[in-house]
């Protein structure tokens, strides 16, 4: 079973040999690595040239955002599977995509989602906080909940069945095609109880509150047109469900065990000239 991996870029040279080398590790070998760049000025395509025998396709050329680059990526995909790793994101451990195509080995799972932690983007040993996932019910969308994005995998040909990301959803296009694809037309999909990938903080909607306000508009159009009741409320609770990510017992709990996984795990390739037993974990 080939899983597609898409990484979008555009002036990524700050962080994107992390996110290609956490790819290179996997000790799944059918991987197809798929980079779409955006025309970029500075180094970023002397990165992805110096690792070529890694990557599998690549193209640099000018287009309308990072959704329409994705789709770009999903049409050039020949993997069973398809999932997206941003250009300064990491898969957590080595072992994250056997572990999602085992689970696709079941042929009821339609798509697979998981864990993800938030990491200081200099200090990617300074944990901020956690999305921790849970099963999976279709009638959690009409609450706000989601899965997280990043450790999103779904197959190519449901894809191929009922459509691309719709770029002009902007910072909820990732949104709207979860919500078409597990909500609308009722996809089913499988929680994994790991940690999938390893985020870099900041984003294109969480920047102040315009930007904030202007991504709620948006999740709530998303949620009209994929026929979610109560539109207009889910997408204000919407960002409220996140608040227990900055400070539960889950945080407090796992922090320290999993900082000791990602830096001592046998198949760990992260840097290791910190201290991996004295976690940083910052509360909000």
């Amino acid at each position: 079973m080939k899983i597609s991996i898409i990484t979008v870029t555009y002036n990524s040279a700050k962080y994107l040999q992390d996110c290609i080398t956490s790819v290179r590790m996997q000790n799944y070998k059918d991987i197809e690595h798929i980079i779409v760049d955006g025309k970029s000025t500075d180094d970023t395509l002397k990165i992805i040239r110096s690792n070529s025998r890694s990557i599998s396709k690549w193209i640099s050329e000018t287009d309308r955002g990072m959704y329409d680059a994705i789709n770009k990526g999903i049409q050039m995909a020949t993997g069973d599977i398809v999932g997206v790793l941003n250009s300064d994101d990491m898969l957590a451990t080595a072992d994250v995509i056997r572990t999602i195509a085992d689970t696709f080995d079941d042929p009821n799972t339609d798509s697979v989602y998981g864990d993800l932690v938030y990491v200081d983007p200099q200090n990617t040993q300074k944990i901020i906080r956690f999305w921790k996932g849970i099963s999976y019910k279709r009638s959690r969308f009409r609450y706000g909940w989601m899965p997280a994005h990043p450790t999103f995998y779904i197959r190519r040909d449901l894809i191929t069945k009922y459509g691309l990301y719709e770029s002009h959803y902007y910072t909820a296009a990732d949104y709207e095609f979860m919500a078409r694809y597990l909500y609308k037309h009722k996809v089913k999909a499988c929680y994994l109880d790991q940690m999938i990938v390893k985020m870099r903080t900041g984003g294109l909607s969480n920047g102040n509150l315009k930007s904030r306000l202007r991504a709620n508009r948006r999740d709530f159009l998303a949620m009209k047109k994929n026929n979610i009741p109560f539109s207009f409320f889910v997408s204000i609770l919407k960002p409220l469900i996140k608040i227990p990510q900055f400070k539960n017992k889950f945080v407090q709990q796992k922090a320290k065990h999993t900082e000791i996984e990602f830096f001592k795990s046998s198949h760990s390739y992260f840097p290791a000239d910190t201290n991996p037993l004295t976690p940083h974990v910052e509360l909000f």
